[in-house]
């Protein structure tokens, strides 16, 4: 069967980000990044865009990428132990697993084995970016902090869930769309969730 969910989606022509996010990056003193992810809870996607040229103002972007993701199926929230996933602005902060075998296990961030060897069920695995929110008091500092609730675009060991609500805060992304997302998008990369 046909899986339009990994297509690569390539807009005809050069766009302004979605209006609500424009507003979000200036109302938070945030530069739009070369590469900029945006996640819908809603539809249970993140589409992928990147800047096609510096010389305009505002700048234009491409819409690169789209694929299913599996959001908190407890919902969005911002608070630390609600294992919602955090909406608003976020940035990359870090990178882990660059390197390693596909099905890779981590705890705590470091590898501890692989899917095949008996961790079907593996929470993270394959690659991790790390989120850090950027708006104070929003998702950044105190109890909503998204960083300090380490909270991740991830692999899961299941991927039958990518698509529905699932996870416990983070956002799971199957292998075949986390390895290049991980590869082609830098640390500091703005990420904008969305109900």
């Amino acid at each position: 069967m046909f899986d339009r969910s990994r297509l690569v989606v390539e807009s005809r022509s050069p766009r302004e980000l979605p209006r609500r996010l424009s507003w979000a990056l200036k109302r938070a003193g945030v530069r739009p990044t070369r590469d900029v992810l945006v996640v819908s809870v809603a539809a249970q996607q993140m589409m992928v865009f990147r800047r096609a040229s510096r010389a305009s103002s505002p700048p234009l972007y491409l819409q690169t990428r789209r694929f299913r993701v599996s959001t908190s199926r407890k919902g969005a929230g911002q608070v630390e132990g609600s294992n919602q996933t955090p909406l608003g602005l976020h940035r990359i902060a870090r990178k882990h697993g660059g390197g390693q075998p596909i099905g890779t296990v981590f705890q705590s961030r470091q590898p501890v084995g692989l899917l095949w060897e008996g961790r079907p069920g593996a929470a993270i695995c394959h690659r991790i970016l790390w989120l850090e929110g950027l708006e104070d008091g929003w998702n950044r500092g105190g109890n909503v902090d998204t960083f300090r609730r380490y909270i991740y675009i991830h692999g899961f060991g299941d991927e039958s869930t990518i698509g529905r609500p699932a996870s416990i805060g983070c956002i799971h992304v199957s292998a075949s769309d986390l390895l290049p997302l991980f590869d082609r998008t830098p640390v500091g990369a703005v990420v904008w969730i969305t109900p």
